[in-house]
């Protein structure tokens, strides 16, 4: 792979599930890269498509009960096209997935070392005793105290963020060269937030892993990501660099976003701005604008092409891209309106203050009420 190249690069990924109500349009041409070394967030409130789209990376969507289209391309290997052993080949040795729920992804009857020695004998011809060993010292790397011990324990003698770490553990232990982190530090406290965010920093620039973070919360992605990527209804509605999302969004949802989070430069009794609404049914989606229904300057756009005309994701810069019907002028205007005359300010990144202990935006979840 030539420097600069993507190492993950999603070309106009589409998933629908066939239902009795309709189609499903999961990801509708959703396209984004990511280069190693570097990590890419991926934000939106529940049901926008961000879990959907790392599943069909990953190769975990299946085909029997949904269509795919599109390219998704792993150091120019085209995964969507290759046979499913040729995918689960991949999987855990060049790419690894940490799901949400530790609980619920590590085996109840199996212990920890058991589970993390499999993970190493199906992708490395070394003995048993072998894998256990690197499962042991894989568990002091992710800074498990006793790892002797624990590799005998089970997920339930473990606390959440114990068991989050075995997860980063299991992933780890091929060396990937993409890692998928879905919600990482959900249900964690904030200590071990920063923990866990720390960690992945560490062993990001140890491995020069590329990294895709799928999260709701604003406080990680201003201290983790180099890009972002806000999904809405299955679409991405804005993408651009961190300095572009954080200091010059330009779409009403991104504003939203940025409006539902704490602020350090107001008063203590100023009050959020929940977004309105609810994300839409992605089997009756609206016809015009996806946002269209909870967007409150729709009427600023003549000819009610918000109502009937779906937009492009044109470039504002050749980083930063946005969906959105508003003259440029229009958005800039509103955007300092909205976020104040420096929108950075709301949560501009941190590179010394962890996300999961405040950092520059606090470590409230983003997702409207």
């Amino acid at each position: 792979m030539s420097v600069g190249e993507p190492f993950l690069d999603v070309h106009d990924l589409k998933v629908e599930f066939p239902t009795e109500d309709g189609i499903v349009s999961a990801v509708d041409g959703v396209s984004f890269s990511v280069q190693k070394g570097k990590t890419l967030a991926i934000v939106g409130e529940s049901g926008s498509g961000k879990s959907v789209t790392s599943q069909a990376v990953m190769g975990l969507i299946n085909r029997k009960t949904a269509k795919l289209s599109g390219e998704v391309r792993l150091d120019g290997e085209e995964l969507l096209t290759a046979s499913t052993e040729q995918v689960r080949s991949l999987r855990g040795k060049r790419m690894a997935m940490i799901f949400q729920d530790p609980l619920s992804s590590l085996h109840p009857f199996y212990s920890i070392g058991k589970q993390l020695a499999e993970a190493v004998l199906v992708h490395q011809d070394v003995s048993k005793s072998a894998a256990m060993e690197q499962a042991r010292q894989m568990l002091d790397r992710v800074g498990i105290p006793n790892p002797e011990r624990r590799i005998k324990d089970y997920p339930h003698n473990l606390s959440g963020g114990m068991r989050q770490r075995v997860m980063i553990a299991m992933a780890l232990l091929n060396s990937p060269e993409l890692l998928i982190a879905d919600e990482p530090t959900t249900a964690l406290d904030v200590t071990v937030q920063a923990q866990i965010l720390n960690l992945l920093r560490d062993l990001q620039k140890e491995f020069g892993t590329a990294i895709v973070l799928i999260t709701h919360d604003l406080g990680v992605v201003a201290d983790m990501a180099d890009d972002v990527v806000v999904m809405y209804g299955g679409r991405i509605v804005e993408r651009g660099g961190i300095d572009d999302i954080f200091y010059a969004p330009e779409m009403p949802y991104t504003w939203g976003l940025l409006g539902s989070v704490p602020r350090m430069d107001v008063g203590r009794g100023a009050r959020l701005e929940p977004i309105p609404g609810q994300p839409p049914s992605l089997i009756r989606l609206p016809k015009g604008c996806v946002f269209r229904p909870r967007c409150p300057y729709h009427e600023l756009v003549p000819g009610n092409r918000c109502d009937v005309e779906r937009p492009d994701l044109l470039p504002v810069t050749p980083d930063h891209a946005v969906r959105c019907h508003l003259e440029p002028a229009q958005r800039k205007e509103i955007a300092i309106e909205r976020l104040g005359a420096q929108a950075g300010q709301v949560a501009a990144p941190s590179s010394s203050g962890s996300a999961g202990s405040g950092g520059a935006v606090g470590s409230s979840g983003m997702e409207a009420q």
